[in-house]
């Protein structure tokens, strides 16, 4: 049986319903439309695990991940030169509806695989939508009051099959809109290691009130704080641990969701 239970928006005082962990349980499908039942408004939605949002943080006006999502290519790619990002045009990328390779750090903070330099210019793990762009540019921005200077990700777009229709677009990784960041590496050298360093449980709450690490080490609770201050802030619909499930034992999967307005955090 499903839970609900209603939550108080930090930015305005609107209530939402919140859908509990049990619902992961659902196939992709059964979860949308229980996102889309369950969302009263674009701009004041939660869906997901207990306590979507983390309880207590300040936030005012539109979510970014919201405003992201309904951007066009001119649009987006434009934020992107206004705010100075590196970044170059990728022609073609199926499923993809701007597709950008970053050319540089974002506010000291480079995201990429771990492949060999001459290799990452040509992966299609690198190749990212500009509306992702926009959201890691803000993340970026709270990684570098921890002294990050790498994010190291398994991969941002998968292909999807060949078979996909010319011309429609996808979401998640076969759209290039989200990132499986597995380790964040400091000035300093020392890497924070999802697999290693988190200590959640799987079912576990990541970021209600009381939730944390056990065992509580200064790289589990960090690693708690980086993923907790975006989810605050609404950076990406989708976030999700090693308290998710097993295959996200080794990252944190941060997405982007285009056109809902739910969010997401597990």
């Amino acid at each position: 049986m499903r839970r609900r239970h209603f939550g108080v928006d930090p930015g305005g005082g609107v209530h939402w319903p919140i859908v509990h962990a049990a619902s992961f349980r659902l196939g992709c499908g059964a979860l949308l439309a229980l996102a889309v039942v369950c969302a009263p408004s674009e701009a004041h939605a939660g869906f997901g695990a207990p306590g979507a949002m983390p309880d207590g943080i300040p936030f005012s006006g539109e979510a970014p991940a919201l405003r992201y999502g309904r951007l066009d290519r001119a649009t987006c790619e434009a934020e992107l030169e206004r705010r100075a990002i590196p970044f170059a045009h990728v022609d073609e990328a199926r499923g993809v509806l701007a597709p950008v390779r970053l050319r540089g750090s974002l506010h000291g903070v480079t995201f990429r695989t771990a492949l060999p330099e001459v290799q990452r210019a040509s992966s299609p793990w690198e190749i990212v939508d500009c509306r992702l762009a926009l959201a890691l540019d803000d993340f970026a921005a709270q990684l570098e009051a921890h002294d990050i200077t790498q994010v190291l990700h398994f991969s941002i777009y998968r292909p999807p099959v060949a078979s996909w229709p010319e011309g429609k677009l996808a979401s998640r990784h076969p759209g290039g809109l989200a990132i499986d960041a597995g380790t964040f590496v400091k000035k300093d050298g020392t890497r924070l290691e999802v697999q290693r360093d988190f200590h959640g449980r799987i079912g576990t709450p990541t970021c209600t009130p009381g939730a944390g690490p056990h065992p509580a080490t200064p790289e589990a609770v960090e690693l708690r704080r980086i993923v907790c201050d975006a989810a605050g802030a609404r950076l990406f619909n989708v976030a999700l641990t090693p308290n998710y499930n097993w295959p996200h034992r080794n990252h944190f999967h941060l997405e982007v969701t285009a056109g809902v307005g739910w969010f997401v955090v597990h």
